[in-house]
């Protein structure tokens, strides 16, 4: 269905395509289509929706709608709360929703608010009067605590990423952040997935609201080419180096596991010459931006990451995702390859299979339905022998900037490695 039909006001709806003039953004994606005329309406919505789908437009549109026809926000007063996990999904959203902005009746201010970077400038724009404030939640928190800001102002709340959120253990900040709002206002929830505790957190703050359940395409519809190679450890930098030159490449996103790992990778790509950057949480935000930018304009041509930036980097046309670690869940699986074979565009995604990793690549396919086969490149057939039983190494718990804390097996992941051994001997 097309944009014009949703319900916006005639000069909202010009002022839209005016923005995007020249792009494909006529149609509306499935989210938009039943997200968007309920939040006209003021109801609140809980959506769930794979990377790439739009949802950012999805909320973002209506609110601005509805903020053209108020007065501007007053100094520390914002309208509209988004929180997000990641630096760069903050800066993301800001970007898109500016320029959904940008021909409205009315200017609407914008601020994205996280750590890393200054707290002054940011209190600064909030005095000037921001009308949507995009946010992490500990500079959230750090804004509220200095008094730049008041929650009692707050219309519309949105979480985008609300899965991540939790993941990476922000449920006592936003608990914080919750009690400081007015209890009259609409909220919005964007996930990849509907886990228990997003279900939980719906039941206790939504009101009726409107469930939107996108299932995700079948693999073989999507517009990426998953393989999966099999290959020993220590040789993964030199059979990406081979896969990159002798393919032509352009650019590639590789995901690792740790941000030793990003460095260590990176450098030895370098070594190679390769233009090659890591992006992980101890960088600065100045740092973390100039490798995106770098990898967009093309001054680079590989950035190694952790899994930080599986949900908040969109580079255009980007042709290759590259596992070079596996991810610890099946979920950020389909996360990451959504990185490539965007808008429509081919894309393709290879993971790196090595001995120990072979049962959790087996449990990613079953239960993301990949139908990768596992393949030999001559010159890199793998000679490590599997480990013994019971002593198979499996990603065990997260830091919050996506690597992994250790790889011998706790007594917890033994379990949770039982229960999976389980699900795959199950009929499908």
């Amino acid at each position: 269905m097309l944009f014009s039909n949703l319900g916006f006001k005639p000069a909202v709806q010009a002022a839209f395509a005016r923005a995007v003039q020249g792009e494909d953004f006529s149609q509306a994606t499935e989210v938009q289509l039943a997200a968007i005329p309920a939040i006209l309406q003021g109801r609140d919505v809980l959506a769930s929706a794979q990377t790439g789908s739009g949802k950012t437009a999805a909320y973002a549109l209506p609110i601005l709608q509805t903020l053209v026809d108020l007065e501007p926000a007053a100094a520390g007063k914002p309208r509209c709360l988004v929180i997000v996990p990641t630096r760069e999904l903050a800066v993301q959203v800001e970007e898109m929703t500016r320029k959904f902005a940008k021909f409205l009746p009315r200017k609407i201010k914008l601020l994205a608010a996280f750590g890393g970077v200054a707290i002054e400038p940011q209190m600064l724009a909030l005095r000037e009067g921001i009308d949507i404030l995009i946010a992490t939640p500990g500079r959230l928190l750090d804004l509220a605590d200095q008094r730049a800001l008041s929650f009692k102002s707050i219309r519309h709340f949105v979480l985008d990423e609300a899965d991540r959120l939790l993941d990476l253990g922000f449920a006592d900040e936003l608990k914080r952040t919750l009690a400081l709002m007015p209890s009259t206002r609409q909220n919005l929830f964007f996930s990849a997935t509907f886990s228990a505790e997003i279900e939980i957190l719906a039941a206790a703050l939504l009101s009726d609201p409107l469930r939107v359940q996108i299932e995700a395409a079948p693999q073989e519809n999507l517009p990426i080419e998953e393989r999966a190679v099999v290959v020993d450890a220590v040789r993964r930098t030199q059979l990406f180096k081979k896969l990159f030159t002798e393919n032509d490449w352009e650019r590639a996103l590789v995901f690792v596991a740790r941000q030793y790992d990003a460095e260590k990778v990176a450098m030895k790509l370098r070594a190679a010459g390769l233009l090659a950057e890591p992006l992980h949480g101890q960088l600065t935000q100045g740092k973390r931006m100039q490798v995106v930018q770098d990898i967009k304009a093309g001054r680079i041509q590989i950035v190694v990451a952790t899994d930080l930036a599986s949900r908040g980097i969109d580079i255009k046309e980007l042709p290759v995702v590259v596992n070079y670690d596996l991810p610890r869940s099946a979920t950020d699986y389909t996360h990451r390859i959504g990185r490539t074979g965007r808008a429509g565009m081919p894309g393709l995604a290879v993971s790196f299979v090595t001995v120990e990793t072979q049962g959790h690549w087996q449990l990613i396919c079953k239960r993301e339905r990949v139908a990768a086969e596992l393949e030999e490149i001559e010159g890199f057939e793998p000679t490590d022998q599997a480990p013994p039983a019971g002593e198979a190494l499996v990603p065990t718990g997260l830091d919050i900037n996506g690597g992994i804390k250790g790889k011998r097996v706790s007594k917890k992941d033994k379990l949770r490695a039982a229960a999976a051994l389980a699900a795959l001997q199950k009929p499908s």
